[in-house]
């Protein structure tokens, strides 16, 4: 039996599993990174894509943190799209199409290349156990790795069921068997335990597919990038195409709906709300006569083509059938039969702000064995729980993440302290303070932070801190002179004649004001780089409403900083409901402004558990 010994151990190699050991690995712990096979760390599952409206604010604050998706999808992007361009900044959404080879071969190098971090091939099948605390990891080869830290990733995989139509089969994934012993041993713990599913379309083979028939969707002229480390796309840019489903396509799904996993009774899981399979929309939406489908090339030296839209659950003889209904499809060929997964997840409400199980000492989990779907959700966590877990290792203090700081931690407080009924997907109406977390300043609000704790490397601080430094040279310039209502309206801009003079970051606080017309008031200007003026600009435009704004974010902060012990009894507090304290016994919130966010909690229930929590804290230091 071998015999390994880390600071921290971190199980599977998927998107949350290599953000994980990565920021272990920056944060200077001695990290093993355990994966079944090394070939097939990165590898993207189900869509050849990453980012998308919350999903890139997300990658983009990982990529803030220096961790690697945003690098690596940017490396891989043969399509880069800026999604809600016509809106304002704080609702678009960076999104890239990706080589899916160029991603996986760009992923392991980055772990290849980290100090710290050491590949371990192998099946984890137990936990080492002292007393209630996991002390490290046992594989299926009898080997044993010793850790402070354990952090589990094991995305689909525990107990994982493969469906398509009425044929049911064990699998973490195509191709990939599923992880049963490290279920049952999950088990012994008591946790809270659900099923949910996803699912993945048919593969086409794109030499089968009438290209020359179907409208195009090229990317952007001007892409926008993830990474703030990168300027411009690193490979080859393609189309995709687009095409639509028809009545004769949904004719053949309705008759054969019985002959679906999901409609025959064969899934229990809850699906994603978001991302229906194509029997899903027939159904639901039985008005529409047709459904966009985008044709989405996975590589750029592979025929295979991922219809994104028509995900299903159906035998494979329909898949073919439908698929052949399709305009520009009449020939196409399926590669690979498309599928529905059903796995077990964790209740998230079983866990801490650091995503630390508060029932078993020195275990992390991430991605969707907590209730999440998407590449992005589960990075994010990964960065999280690869933090935190490298923090407790090192006896050092916890990180977390404020809902008013980040979308990391509007994501991990939504989790922990709601829950889940549905795999939890990133949108940019779950942030209330979205005006100010955006996409373009996510390094402004978060690489102080990471700078901080430790995890950003040189490389990054030099970067960040030069344009920090342009930025604010910059906005000193526009603030050092101001203009009269007179000169303002000369510029075509619409202004009240009160004889009130505005400086130069208010006036481009205008919606309709360029820096180029700044420059025409303050020819000094000119010489300001590009990227300085459209930051300057995107924070001029929100300027007045973040300010107000921050008067709730001031309050937020407040009641994050009263901790609510995990000892505290929510049943010895007098006045309080039997059902909220059964509310709060379930989610056990770890400050006051997770209390709050709980449901059916009331202003005067808030008032009693702040009064208990000061009555303890006096009693402790009299």
């Amino acid at each position: 039996m071998k015999h390994f010994d880390f600071d921290v151990v971190v199980v599977g190699g998927g998107h949350a599993g290599v953000d994980a050991a990565h920021a272990s690995a920056r944060m200077g712990a001695r990290t093993a990174l355990v994966t079944l096979k090394r070939e097939s760390i990165g590898v993207m599952s189900c869509n050849p894509a990453i980012g998308g409206l919350g999903k890139g604010h997300l990658v983009r604050e990982i990529d803030a943190l220096d961790g690697v998706m945003g690098r690596v999808a940017d490396k891989a992007g043969i399509q880069f799209r800026l999604l809600n361009r016509r809106k304002g900044p704080a609702v678009q959404g960076p999104r890239a199409q990706s080589d899916r080879k160029i991603y996986r071969a760009e992923m392991l190098a980055e772990m290849e290349s980290q100090p710290n971090l050491s590949i371990i091939e192998g099946e984890v099948t137990d936990f080492i156990m002292d007393g209630a605390r996991v002390d490290g990891v046992l594989l299926a080869d009898e080997s044993a790795i010793r850790a402070k830290s354990t952090v589990l990733t094991t995305g689909t995989f525990l107990r994982g069921v493969i469906h398509i139509g009425d044929l049911s089969y064990s699998g973490g994934r195509m191709g990939d068997k599923p992880s049963v012993r490290l279920a049952e041993r999950i088990d012994s713990f008591g946790l809270p335990l659900g099923r949910l599913k996803t699912g993945t379309p048919p593969r086409l083979d794109g030499r089968t597919i009438d290209w020359d028939k179907l409208e195009k969707q090229p990317g952007d002229d001007d892409p926008v990038m993830f990474s703030f480390m990168s300027k411009a796309p690193f490979v080859r840019q393609v189309s995709c195409g687009i095409t639509h489903t028809n009545e004769k396509t949904h004719d053949i799904i309705r008759k054969n709906l019985e002959r679906s996993a999901m409609y025959g009774g064969h899934i229990e899981g809850v699906g994603p709300r978001y991302c229906p399979s194509i029997e899903d929309k027939v159904v639901r939406f039985a008005d529409k006569t047709s459904h966009q489908i985008f044709l989405e090339p996975e590589s750029l030296d592979d025929h295979t083509v991922y219809p994104n839209g028509i995900s299903t659950s159906l035998p494979e003889d329909v898949q073919s059938d439908y698929v052949r209904s399709i305009y520009a499809l009449e020939n196409a060929v399926i590669l690979q039969p498309g599928y529905a997964i059903e796995y077990d997840y964790v209740d998230p409400r079983a866990l801490d702000l650091r995503l630390s199980l508060r029932d078993v000492g020195g275990l992390f989990l991430a991605g969707q064995i907590n209730g999440t779907t998407g590449y992005e959700e589960a990075a994010a966590q990964g960065v999280v729980a690869g933090l935190n877990a490298a923090a407790e290792a090192m006896d050092r203090d916890p990180i977390t993440f404020s809902r008013a700081e980040s979308y990391i931690g509007v994501m991990v407080d939504d989790l922990t302290t709601r829950g889940v009924t549905e795999p939890y997907r990133m949108f940019t109406s779950r942030a209330e303070f979205r005006l100010s977390l955006r996409a373009d300043n996510a390094d402004q609000r978060l690489t102080p932070k990471g700078l901080a704790i430790g995890c950003v490397g040189e490389g990054r601080r030099r970067l960040f801190e030069g344009k920090i430094e342009r930025l604010s040279s910059a906005r000193t310039r526009l603030e050092a002179q101001s203009f009269t209502p007179r000169q303002i309206a000369e510029l075509g801009l619409k202004v009240n004649q009160d004889g009130a003079r505005r400086n130069g970051f208010e006036i481009l606080a205008f919606p309709e004001m360029s820096f180029e017309q700044a420059t025409r008031l303050d020819g000094t200007l000119s010489d300001i780089d590009e990227e300085t003026r459209r930051q300057l600009e995107r924070d001029a435009l929100y300027a007045n409403y973040i300010e107000r704004q921050n008067r709730d974010v001031a309050a937020m902060k407040r009641d994050e900083q009263q901790v609510i012990p995990q000892s505290f009894s929510f049943d010895a507090i007098e006045g309080l409901s039997n059902e909220l304290k059964g509310k709060l016994n379930a989610a056990r919130p770890g400050n006051l402004a997770q209390a709050a966010r709980i449901d059916g909690m009331t202003p005067a229930a808030l008032t009693l558990i702040l009064a208990r929590l000061r009555r303890e804290s006096r009693e402790k230091t009299a």
